[in-house]
């Protein structure tokens, strides 16, 4: 079996999935976990609409995975391809979990509005979604992109200044994600462009074969 070459369209999807995702709940939900929930009231769509583009990103964002390891082939290295595959598995499942209490507080607010806000039980899932997704999200996506900048300077599968790029970047969501509400949107744009490196490099692979066919077809000059 063979990787297929539009793969690599599936990081370019991750990306505008994940970033409208972002975009909507951080729109509609302060960025301060103590706020008395007025979102729920009024922003409640967009929320919704933003939780449900999760699981679609996450599919797309495992398929990207696969089309890196392709790309680095029999040159994986052991060390940095269980950091860069744990680290993507641990960002999916921990955006998964923070989007999960997101909606059940939805739904729980839709079953009873008048009692949900005034509750303990409110206050400790939105915190608990909030240290989940600035926290340990985004610190495993920053060790994601770390790890696979370290390992495409060392096999060339992108080029480097998107290694260089991603080194830091990964800083920012490692230091400054705490200060800077809108830092994780740095994370999509650097897979987007990783992706379109490989989407572009899978079409000159698939356009060299051809001009070598062409080129033999022709009949030779005397």
């Amino acid at each position: 079996m063979k990787t297929p070459k539009a793969a690599a369209i599936a990081g370019m999807l991750f990306s505008v999935l994940l970033a409208i995702s972002f975009f909507l709940l951080r729109r509609a939900v302060p960025a301060d976990p103590q706020e008395p929930g007025a979102w729920l009231s009024t922003d409640s769509n967009a929320v919704a609409l933003g939780l449900n583009l999760v699981p679609f990103a996450g599919i797309a964002f495992l398929w990207f995975i696969g089309v890196l390891r392709d790309r680095i082939g029999e040159y994986e290295d052991r060390f940095f391809a269980t950091v860069f595959f744990g680290s993507g598995l641990l960002f999916l499942g921990t955006l998964f979990i923070s989007a999960a209490i997101v909606g059940a507080i939805l739904m729980a607010f839709a079953a009873d509005p008048a009692h949900l806000i005034d509750s303990s039980a409110f206050r400790v899932a939105r915190a608990s979604a909030y240290n989940i997704l600035n926290i340990y999200t985004v610190k495993m996506a920053g060790v994601f992109m770390i790890s696979t900048s370290t390992v495409a300077a060392y096999t060339k599968f992108a080029p480097q200044p998107i290694a260089i790029l991603g080194y830091v970047l990964s800083v920012l969501l490692l230091l400054g994600s705490y200060y800077v509400s809108w830092s994780f949107l740095v994370f999509p744009f650097w897979v987007f462009t990783i992706s379109i490196c490989i989407l572009v490099d899978n079409l000159r692979r698939l356009q060299q074969p051809s001009a070598t066919q062409h080129s033999a077809t022709q009949p030779p000059t005397k």
